[in-house]
Order: structure tokens, then C-alpha cells, then sequence
């Protein structure tokens, strides 16, 4: 699975920060990496550079193999958290979406509960 990172003019990440950033979403959505072939991170800021509040937008974009792409957004006053908060909602709509294809599969759900 890659992991590719974008950001807007507002927003600038250190080539150490980016690695970091890499890392997180790699670590944060490995259980779903036999399913994935890449997940894009969007970074954006509404307001341009002036702190207004919750203006760090991280859009999630996760590619399965032979299907539509899975989306996750999150807005917070920090990198940190709006990736955290997209991360979240998105390993959601993947254990949703894979669980049940897993499920209908007769295999077991990617959730960790093992059927009855």
C-alpha cells in the first residue's frame, strides 16, 4: 500500500514531517493493506494561514484493488488531529466495506469478532 501526501500552498510540511505523516496512516490502516492499494492525504487550510478554528481540512482517499475509491474527511485547528480524526472515520468505512465483503465471502470480519 502507498501512502502519498498532499498539501495545499498554506500548509508546509517538513520532508521529515511527511515520513512521519507516511508512517502514521501506513501504521494506522495496516490491516486493511491486502486490500488497499494506495491511500492519498490531502491537506488543505481554508483560511489561508489565519487560525478562524477547525480550517486544517485532511481528505482520506483509499484505493481498494478493483473497486471505487473510499473517502474520509476531518476539519480540526491541527494537522495532527484532522489526520487523526480522517483516520478514524476511514478505518470505519473500511471495516464496514471490507467486513462485509469478508463476511458474504464466508470469511471472517476484519473487525477482530469472529462469527457465530
Amino acid at each position: 500500500m502507498k501512502v502519498i501526501v498532499n498539501t495545499d500552498n498554506n500548509i508546509t510540511l517538513t520532508e521529515d514531517a511527511t515520513l512521519e505523516l507516511e508512517s502514521v496512516v501506513q501504521t494506522s490502516l495496516d490491516r486493511f493493506e491486502s486490500h488497499l492499494t494506495r491511500v492519498e492525504v490531502h491537506l488543505s487550510d481554508a483560511s489561508a494561514g489565519r487560525s478562524t478554528g477547525e480550517d486544517i481540512r485532511c481528505r482520506l482517499e483509499a484505493r481498494p484493488k478493483g473497486r471505487g475509491a473510499e473517502f474520509a474527511t476531518h476539519n480540526s485547528a491541527s494537522v495532527d488531529e484532522a489526520v487523526s480524526g480522517a483516520l478514524r472515520k476511514l478505518a470505519q468505512v473500511l471495516d464496514s466495506t471490507f467486513g462485509r465483503l469478508d463476511q458474504r465471502k464466508g470469511g471472517r470480519s476484519m473487525g477482530g469478532i469472529e462469527p457465530r
